[in-house]
């Protein structure tokens, strides 16, 4: 379960990263973030391995980043 979250966080993180930097995918990129940041933070409570830590942090700032450039572009806004 820990390497699945893991894969799931660093994924979703990703996505929002590239989603929330084209300002016209902002709403995608903004929902992305608020289900990535989440996840990557219980994937990291639960993680066991110092992988699945490192992959768990790169999701987790790749989410909060993308949160932040889906925001300046508009946000939750359609």
């Amino acid at each position: 379960m820990g390497n699945a979250l893991a894969a799931a966080s660093i994924t979703i993180g990703i996505a929002a990263l590239v989603l929330g930097w084209i300002p016209a995918t902002h709403l995608p990129g903004a929902i992305a973030a608020v289900i990535g940041l989440p996840l990557a933070l219980y994937s990291q409570m639960i993680s066991g391995t110092i992988n699945q830590r490192w992959l768990n942090i790169i999701g987790m700032i790749a989410a909060f980043l993308g949160g932040a450039f889906a925001l300046s572009h508009g946000g939750f806004s359609v």
